[in-house]
């Protein structure tokens, strides 16, 4: 075999090697470690959750998010995101109109029922539920590789790594303040540690109360928080609900006692996106409050 053969060959095989690259499949696991396969990156995504729409953008997939749930509101683009429903009704024609190649779903948010008529469109369909902080930079990484954006959705994820590490390693071994995490007051509820807000709160060396309770968003009673009696309450900014004065009339309760009576806005620690940076940051800022209120 001459030279100029083998060089031929040689390049053949680049050339094919090359080519089966480019049509290779794209493989990835979801939250519920279910393998997701697309033949080639996503085009047309719908996000069937709030932190998803987040979650798609920080993934550099702004131009491939053709259908958004109610609520999807951040980034300011978001909101002109065609609708296909809330968290508890889709609107399956739309979607269907929508030839979506790519579904991200959130199954706290859609009920099964919901979930089961999107599995019969034969559409690959993407499980995000981060339950912890680290879940946010997967998460963003995954959805670049189906979108094909990971030069966009590698560097996005390693920031949002850094900046919880850098909080960890500045509030994760303070003194432990006990606290009252309250989501909703009619009726009263709160999240125990299977919400990545525990995850949070654990970060910024906080201790939650309800942490042990099975349920990831537990109702609990005024009794039984009076009872806990922790040091700091952090609840929601909302005007409608979440109010944390609704605690003033207990002057003993340590909380009250001590003026660490703290409100955050919801959306910032709720939603399992990139957001929870400034969240967690804001929610560490309130507890060091409640370490500096402490009586020498």
């Amino acid at each position: 075999m001459n030279k100029a053969t083998i060089l031929m060959l040689t390049a053949c095989a680049t050339l094919s090697l090359a080519a089966a690259a480019a049509g290779a499949a794209i493989t990835v696991r979801d939250d519920d470690g279910n393998v997701v396969t697309l033949q080639k990156p996503a085009q047309r995504v719908i996000a069937m959750s709030p932190h998803v729409t987040e979650l798609l953008f920080a993934a550099g997939g702004a131009d491939k998010i053709v259908g958004a749930v109610t609520y999807s509101d951040f980034p300011e683009a978001a909101k002109k995101i065609p609708r296909v429903g809330d968290n508890r009704q889709i609107d399956m024609e739309r979607v269907i109109a929508m030839k979506p190649d790519l579904i991200v779903i959130w199954m706290h948010g859609n009920v099964e029922r919901q979930i089961e008529m999107l599995r019969q469109l034969n559409v690959p369909l993407y499980h995000s539920e981060p339950l912890k902080l680290e879940g946010i930079s997967e998460n963003v990484e995954r959805l670049g590789q189906l979108m094909g954006t990971e030069k966009i959705a590698q560097p996005a994820a390693a920031e949002i790594r850094k900046q919880f590490a850098a909080l960890g390693k500045q509030y994760s071994t303070r003194p432990p303040v006990r606290l009252f995490y309250q989501v909703w007051d009619k009726p009263l509820y709160t999240l125990s540690n299977k919400s990545i807000v525990s995850d949070a709160i654990q970060l910024c060396g906080g201790v939650n109360i309800f942490a042990d309770l099975k349920v990831t968003a537990p109702v609990v009673s005024v009794e039984a928080v009076l009872q806990a009696d922790p040091e700091a309450i952090v609840g929601t900014s909302e005007k409608d609900y979440g109010s944390v004065d609704l605690w003033r009339p207990y002057p003993t309760m340590q909380a009250v006692k001590n003026d660490n009576l703290f409100r955050l806005e919801g959306e910032l620690l709720n939603r399992a996106g990139p957001r929870m940076v400034a969240g967690a940051t804001a929610l560490c800022e309130r507890l060091e409050t409640a370490r500096k209120h402490r009586k020498n």
